[in-house]
């Protein structure tokens, strides 16, 4: 706990005010089960390599997936997938019984119909306080063709609630 007088409900609220995209972070544990976790905390780092980050809350059931595991993906969420969204912040049930996934050559969960996937293998573990800054090689991408202006559109969160982009 930091000595200064920022209130950290505050604090997330007023971060929250910065709309976000939302993407599903898959992994898996020691024993090759699947995990996932919804995430709004995705940023790129580096073009050269090519690296991305997420932060993990360090009491997150699925925390040990992500900072033992060597393998992870970024599963960017479109604007009708909300319900994926919502599964995979769920705590305390099979999060892979309802989501429609492949797994890569390294047994990572890939899930279906996102707008992008980020393949990585992990590069670094930095402390952040309560959370974990887990930053990603990026080995593997793939993204979905867009067919119209509606067809790519984004999940957005903004001040704990989901969004959607008007027009284009």
């Amino acid at each position: 706990m930091s000595d200064n007088s920022i209130d950290p409900m505050e604090f997330r609220n007023c971060c929250g005010r910065f709309a976000t995209g939302v993407t599903v972070v898959t992994g898996k544990l020691a024993d090759g089960s699947p995990v996932g976790v919804t995430a709004n905390s995705f940023s790129s780092v580096s073009l050269d390599p090519a690296l991305v980050l997420f932060c993990l809350d360090k009491k997150a059931l699925s925390f040990d997936a992500f900072s033992l595991d060597s393998h992870f993906a970024f599963n960017i969420l479109s604007e009708d997938q909300m319900d994926a969204s919502n599964n995979f912040a769920s705590q305390g049930i099979d999060k892979f019984e309802k989501a429609e996934y492949r797994c890569n050559e390294y047994g990572v969960p890939i899930l279906k119909d996102t707008l992008a996937t980020i393949e990585c293998k992990m590069h670094a573990i930095h402390d952040g306080g309560d959370h974990q800054i887990i930053v990603g090689e990026v080995t593997s991408m793939a993204m979905k063709e867009l067919t119209d202006d509606t067809s790519g559109r984004p999940l957005l969160y903004f001040s704990g609630s989901y969004g959607k982009m008007s027009g284009k």
